[in-house]
């Protein structure tokens, strides 16, 4: 079936109109020659078109604002140098399971392949890194291409889709048609999990002495924190929850054992290394959370739920595939569960969860004070959270203040805590951040930055005061590049090759700041920390950047460090936790 107008639209036009159906109500992008037939349109379009100041921002605007809305993100770029710039937002949105759209413009025709000005083949660039994508050269065909990437994009392992559309495609005329029904032979996302399986993951979890519940980004994407949160308190099963899948399980929850791998939790890490039932939710064994592999939790039992069948037993074998929707799998196994506790099987796990509530008050995550006249970064994270709360949205860069947003802001719902995990992209967190606020226009929406991730697209707060998208930008400044002095601290014996981004204030932040039409402000002390954010907090009508001038030696702590075993996990520069003495 189809729905169409029955009118002679442009290419251009049909794109415009399919977007208007299928539900867009704003596109980041920067028009080209390629695509810009489309911008004529554009113009009288109930669709909001934000034009941002590098295509790297529009695609992680797009992922920001996917990530805070759980809508399709949407991009726009022409071709050439503008595709190929949306290609780190894209495979970010790869990696971490983003539901984004890019759509980029195409030479004519006639004249791909020719080395034609502008011309990449962004098709083939972007193969490896997008869930599906397309070339269009057809005019008719815009409409449903247009049906088909959404669809695409937002079921199933939700991710980025690449319609690439040639110039002459978007000038020429056709009848507009759009299909109400999206039907697409061999795409076929299994849903539903098999009814042996769950029962035999019930069965499972009687049996079990030490389970744990390991909860990945999957349950954020299928929306499934209630429905976890049932589990867990059905069950009595400890939860930990990773780097993108904070928030879906409240931090204040006393099941919850924090955030796992290799900057995570003493407990979290306990649990998982040295339990006899591992249920990972929509989680995919990542390195960052198993440490070496060959050595991660050696006697567990592994079930393995997720909704790309290409995941189950990729890094760890699973004894017992679920191929399904988290959701999904999360709630037959209640069901599951329900009907073993009416029979009497109830798992006991008291002693676990004791030994695990010890781990968590032993080793709780804290920092060293800073040195005197310094200021602590973690210090200056905790508050933000503390003062902005729960509620407010969370978008961080990658580096140390990514891992201490991870550990010191508390998450207590679904959608606040947007990152690159996967990629590790640097300059993700304004652009982020400002597509967030896009998306969730009455959420109060923090940047937790680097000075050095600052510096990658900070050309993006020029967006947010045109546009009025009222950000605030914290800058953890520490003069370097921190996890990568970190690791030259440890493993390099201090030689610190080029990690030094200079302490002279260039550039200086406040003035760059105001120079965008923001608000720019700088404290370096501890006693101002509160006063200054409040007074960010307070102001709403322009976006806010504060320099946070922080001591550079301060480190992430726990640390398993890269290509070991968990059991070697670091509480501190020269402590570890003792297993056998805790029980574990």
């Amino acid at each position: 079936m189809s729905e169409s107008t029955g009118a002679q639209l442009s290419g251009a036009a049909s794109l415009v109109k399919a977007l208007e159906d299928v539900g867009v109500d704003t596109v980041f992008g920067i028009p080209g020659g390629a695509i810009l037939p489309a911008y004529d349109p554009l113009f009288d379009s109930s669709v909001r078109h934000i034009l941002v100041r590098h295509e790297q921002g529009a695609g992680h605007a797009a992922e920001g604002y996917a990530m805070a809305t759980g809508r399709v993100g949407v991009c726009m770029a022409t071709s050439g140098p503008g595709a190929t710039n949306l290609v780190t937002p894209i495979a970010n949105a790869y990696m971490d399971s983003t539901p984004i759209v890019a759509i980029t413009g195409q030479v004519p025709s006639a004249a791909i392949g020719t080395d034609a000005f502008q011309e990449a083949d962004i098709r083939g660039i972007t193969m490896p890194i997008t869930k599906h994508n397309f070339l269009v050269t057809d005019p008719a065909l815009i409409p449903r291409t247009i049906a088909e990437a959404f669809h695409i994009a937002g079921t199933g392992r939700k991710g980025p889709v690449l319609v690439d559309i040639s110039k002459d495609a978007l000038q020429a005329m056709s009848v507009y048609d759009l299909p109400t029904v999206v039907d697409l032979p061999g795409y076929r996302p299994v849903m539903k999990p098999h009814t042996k399986q769950v029962r035999e993951t019930a069965r499972l979890i009687v049996e079990a002495r030490r389970p744990v519940l390991y909860v990945g980004g999957g349950v954020l994407a299928a929306g499934a924190s209630a429905d976890l949160m049932r589990l867990a308190e059905l069950t009595g099963i400890p939860v930990v929850t990773t780097l993108m899948a904070r928030g879906a399980f409240p931090d204040s929850h006393p099941l919850h054992m924090g955030m796992p791998g290799m900057h995570g939790t003493v407990a979290s890490v306990g649990a998982l290394q040295k339990s006899d039932l591992i249920l990972a939710l929509g989680a995919r064994f990542d390195d960052r959370v198993t440490g070496r592999l060959d050595t991660f939790a050696p006697d567990a039992v592994i079930v393995h739920a997720d909704i790309d069948p290409a995941e189950i037993s990729k890094n760890r074998v699973a004894d017992v595939p679920i191929v399904g929707d988290a959701r999904e799998v999360i709630v037959e196994l209640i069901a599951a569960v329900e009907a073993d506790h009416e029979s009497g099987r109830v798992g006991d796990f008291a002693a676990w969860r004791d030994t695990l509530e010890r781990m968590c008050d032993t080793y709780p995550l804290g920092f060293s004070p800073a040195p005197e006249g310094t200021l602590a970064p973690q210090y200056v994270i905790e508050r933000i959270g503390a003062i902005a709360g729960p509620e407010a949205l969370y978008a961080a860069g990658v580096g140390q203040h990514q891992m201490w947003a991870a550990q010191f802001v508390k998450y207590e719902r679904p959608g606040t805590w947007l990152n690159s995990g996967g990629l590790g992209t640097m300059g993700f967190a304004v652009p982020a951040a400002m597509g967030a606020k896009v998306g969730r226009p009455d959420a109060t929406v923090w940047a937790i930055d680097g000075d050095g991730c600052f510096q990658m697209t900070n050309q993006e707060l020029a967006t947010c005061t045109i546009n009025d998208i009222p950000i605030k930008v914290a800058i953890i400044n520490n003069s370097s590049l921190g996890m990568v002095r970190q690791w030259q601290t440890l493993f390099y014996n201090q030689r610190y090759s080029n990690t030094d981004l200079h302490s002279v204030r260039i550039p200086d932040f406040v003035a760059l700041a105001q120079a965008y039409g923001c608000e720019g402000l700088r404290c370096e002390n501890a006693d101002d920390v509160d006063a200054t954010i409040d007074k960010a907090m307070a102001i709403n009508d322009r976006p806010v950047v504060i320099d946070f001038v922080v001591h550079k030696d301060a480190m992430v702590w726990p640390m398993v460090a890269a290509g070991t075993s968990n059991d070697d996990i670091k509480y501190a520069r020269d402590m570890a936790p003792d297993w056998d003495k805790d029980e574990l």
